[in-house]
């Protein structure tokens, strides 16, 4: 099992660095930063975090086709894996619909153009010329493959990773949408072409600590928001109302967090979120484990103190090694 964290780039740039030389001490092997066009430029802080640590490997978690164009995703990543002496990570996912119309992009056929980015970009990593007749001429030429994960959710996506990338960021916290999930990724696996082992990464919302009902009520607000988004199957998997999924949804609309956070109940962050004491932490993961997850990703909100809270993470990651 490998560990790896999450970050928001929507921080001072100081801490965020910080945090990913303690997550290298304390044994993550990996860390993805977001990138989101509303936060700080995610190439750059990994640029920087690569020049402070030295084991712990890195990349975005994810960028999307939409916003930056394949080549540039595959020259940033060549870039950072230079700088990091080897170090780099990709990962391509679709965004948000919601995100695109911000921006005014279109957004569509999502499943088709990742799948195409992640060919484009391996093919670029690779120092091959693309039929349009692109390359990376003026890059280091990369040593070893970079890994490309491809985040999914819906069936289409998940089946697509398995085809098309060396890992799959799962995006999700339950045991039940992993029993989902894997066979869907394991039927893209048989039609690839990739000969690596597969990386099964379990892209959770992690709230750790002593206290079970700090753990839980620090994950209130982001399960708010991922129940928020989440579509009627996965609401009825989990035996959630959908009447409580639309006022979420409303008092997110209206910026009343309080309300939110008010109607997520025990049940609703089981689904969201791998929440808890670090027993309890442990219990989850070895039940990921025994169903063929090989990632786990510490994301937000990680604790209320995120010091203390990776620190309780440090037994849990030896257990597993």
């Amino acid at each position: 099992m490998k560990f790896s964290l999450e970050l928001l780039p929507n921080e001072p740039i100081k801490d965020i660095i910080e945090t990913i030389k303690l997550a290298e001490i304390i044994g993550f092997e990996n860390v993805w930063i977001t990138d989101h066009y509303n936060n700080r430029d995610v190439f750059e802080v990994l640029a920087l975090a690569a020049y402070e640590t030295s084991t712990i490997k890195m990349g975005s978690g994810v960028s999307n086709p939409f916003v930056r164009n394949p080549v540039t995703i595959a020259s940033a990543t060549a870039t950072l894996d230079e700088i990091s002496e080897g170090r780099a990570l990709v990962g391509v996912g679709p965004g948000d619909k919601a995100t695109m119309e911000t921006l005014n992009l279109s957004w569509s056929k999502p499943v088709k153009n990742v799948k195409k980015a992640i060919m484009m970009i391996r093919s670029l990593l690779n120092d091959e010329k693309l039929e349009q007749g692109a390359y990376l001429s003026g890059i280091k030429k990369i040593e070893k493959e970079i890994p490309i994960y491809m985040a999914a959710q819906g069936p289409m996506m998940l089946k697509a990773s398995g085809e098309v990338a060396n890992g799959c960021l799962i995006n999700a916290s339950n045991y039940k949408d992993f029993e989902i999930a894997i066979p869907l990724i394991k039927e893209g696996i048989q039609k690839s072409n990739i000969k690596s082992d597969f990386n099964f990464a379990a892209y959770t919302a992690c709230s750790i600590d002593q206290n079970v009902d700090i753990a839980y009520n620090q994950a209130k607000i982001v399960v708010a928001f991922i129940l928020g988004g989440a579509p009627d199957v996965v609401l009825e998997r989990h035996n959630i109302s959908k009447d409580v999924a639309v006022s979420v949804k409303e008092a997110l609309a209206n910026y009343d967090f309080k309300t939110a956070g008010s109607l997520i109940d025990k049940n609703m962050i089981d689904a969201f979120a791998v929440c808890g004491t670090p027993e309890d932490i442990s219990s989850k993961i070895e039940n990921f484990d025994d169903l063929g997850i090989n990632e786990f990703v510490v994301g937000s909100p990680i604790g209320k103190d995120r010091e203390k809270s990776l620190k309780l993470l440090e037994d849990i990651i030896n257990s597993f090694n």
